[in-house]
């Protein structure tokens, strides 16, 4: 489980089939549909490998709800043009919805600048996180305009995982930050130090200390756990498994009703974690014995054995590690997995 390769291949998500995405929904109300600028970062170079980028999933989750829910949709980055995603899953349902739709990949593939789109009218404003987006949305003066000016409109400012960077620096007329005094979330310290590390040292900051510095009021859920903070028009998400969330309460904060869709295996889970957490563990075994195909075990299965690598781990974090293991553990035949269960149950034990 110490290969990234692996980890990233046990993690791989999306079993739900999603219709392919409308040219253009019609919006419920039958008015003119009002649009949502998702903003992506421009790093990225390799597929992740020499400069992080964006992260595909987020994108294309954003993107769905925001179409099926009547919005039109468009994508920029600093400058344009083509940019690079982090190493993604292409046969994740979203992915491959997103990819079948010549407009929306259409889009990506040549994305606005944000100097074109800076004096433009949105309705909301999307940061997509990815790490890319600690280095050049939090110092693109574009964007900043854009943010700015879309807030004091009546706009709603969103942003998910580490989008949420290019909300720190962001000045308003009165002088005051964006989000000073706002409560938001965004990628934690937490997850930055599990999964962050081949990048965090180039950082300017810490997400999660730059927002606090910004004067936010930073919250956070257990690691990698659906997190979604919504202050007036400011949404915020914690990290790629809020995006969905995220979006849909964008779509609330604009007045609309949120449009159903198929629950993801990867929401189930999420969610099948958390219950787990709030002490619900008996139950939540039976759930997942009872119809294992609806959920992502190996999902379950990493969630508890990240939680118990966490540095600092304190004894109730290791028996909800240990917990949340031991529930995935008889629907996923990996021998590492209980290696893992017996060397947190050791730290356990008096006198180990």
């Amino acid at each position: 489980m110490q290969n990234r390769t692996n980890i990233a291949a046990a993690w791989a998500l999306g079993l739900a089939i999603i219709a392919p995405l409308p040219a253009q929904a019609q919006a419920d109300s039958g008015a003119k549909p009002d649009r949502v600028l998702l903003v992506v970062s421009g790093h990225g170079v390799d597929g992740g490998k020499t400069r992080p980028g964006f992260e595909m999933d987020e994108l294309s989750q954003a993107y769905a709800v925001f179409a099926d829910n009547g919005l039109t949709v468009d994508i920029a980055s600093p400058k344009g043009g083509v940019v690079v995603a982090d190493r993604f899953d292409p046969k994740k349902s979203f992915n491959s919805r997103f990819a079948a739709d010549p407009v929306a990949s259409g889009k990506l593939g040549a994305t606005l600048t944000l100097a074109s789109v800076r004096d433009q009218k949105y309705a909301a404003v999307f940061v997509v996180g990815g790490k890319g987006a600690m280095f050049d949305l939090p110092v693109d003066t574009d964007l900043k305009a854009l943010l700015a000016q879309t807030y004091d409109a009546g706009g709603v400012i969103s942003a998910v995982c580490h989008g949420p960077a290019a909300l720190m620096n962001v000045p308003m007329k009165d002088g005051r930050s964006l989000i000073a005094g706002r409560a938001v979330t965004g990628f934690s310290n937490e997850e930055e130090l599990l999964f962050g590390k081949g990048w965090i040292a180039a950082f300017p900051v810490l997400l999660e200390d730059g927002l606090r510095g910004a004067g936010a009021r930073f919250s956070e859920a257990p690691m990698m756990l659906n997190h979604v903070v919504t202050d007036g028009r400011i949404v915020t998400g914690q990290n790629p498994y809020s995006t969905f969330a995220t979006a849909e309460a964008v779509v609330r904060a604009l007045g609309r009703k949120v449009a159903p869709r198929e629950t993801l295996a990867e929401e189930r889970s999420i969610a099948l974690i958390g219950r787990v957490l709030a002490g619900d563990a008996v139950q939540a075994r039976a759930e997942l014995a009872a119809n294992p195909a609806q959920y992502d075990v190996p999902l379950v299965a990493m969630w508890g054995f990240y939680r118990a690598k966490t540095p600092g781990a304190d004894r109730a974090m290791l028996e909800k590690a240990v917990a949340v293991m031991e529930i995935a553990q008889p629907h996923f035949a990996e021998p590492q997995l209980v290696t893992a269960i017996a060397e947190a149950r050791g730290k356990l034990t008096p006198g180990q």
